[in-house]
This record gives structure tokens, sequence and C-alpha cells, in this order.
């Protein structure tokens, strides 16, 4: 008799420790924020009448293709190309 108390407690916590670590998925799953993209928008601006590229096109691959602005550079993410911004001192 008391085997199989044993055995029905030994299947109870195995089904809690399985029931916890699906909580724990699901925390991490609801924890996940969705990275929002960037819209068409934010590589034009209008002035007036007038449409102006915020971004410069890649070199390489051509029209369509904006490069990344970062601090020092732009890069292009399609081919790699990188442009460096002229510094203060070269100004």
């Amino acid at each position: 008799m008391t085997e199989e108390v044993e055995e029905v407690e030994e299947e109870e916590e195995k089904e809690e420790e399985e029931r916890i670590e699906e909580e724990k998925k699901e925390e991490k799953r609801a924890e996940k924020k969705k990275k929002k993209r960037k819209g068409l928008f934010t590589y034009y601006k209008i002035e007036g009448d007038n449409v102006k590229r915020l971004l410069p096109f890649c070199e390489r691959c051509g029209i369509g293709y904006f490069m990344a602005d970062h601090s020092d550079r732009y890069t292009c993410g399609h081919c790699g190309f990188t442009r460096y911004k002229p510094t203060e001192t070269e100004q």
C-alpha cells in the first residue's frame, strides 16, 4: 500500500514540475516585445510641394537601397558598403 502512495506522490510531483516549467515558458513568451518596423515615411520628408530624401541611396546597389545612418558612417544593409561621414576636423 505504501508503494502505491509513493508512486502517486512521485507522479504528482512530476506533474507539478511540468506545470511550473510550462508557466515559465509562457512568461518568457509574454516578455518578448515585437519589433516595430520602420515605415517608409521615415526615409522621406515633405517640404511644401517637394519631397526630400533623408538618407542616401547605396552607391553600389543603386536606387531603392537606403543606407543606415550611424553616428560616424552610412552603411548599406544589402551589400555592406560603408561611407564615412566627414569629421569636424576635415570640414
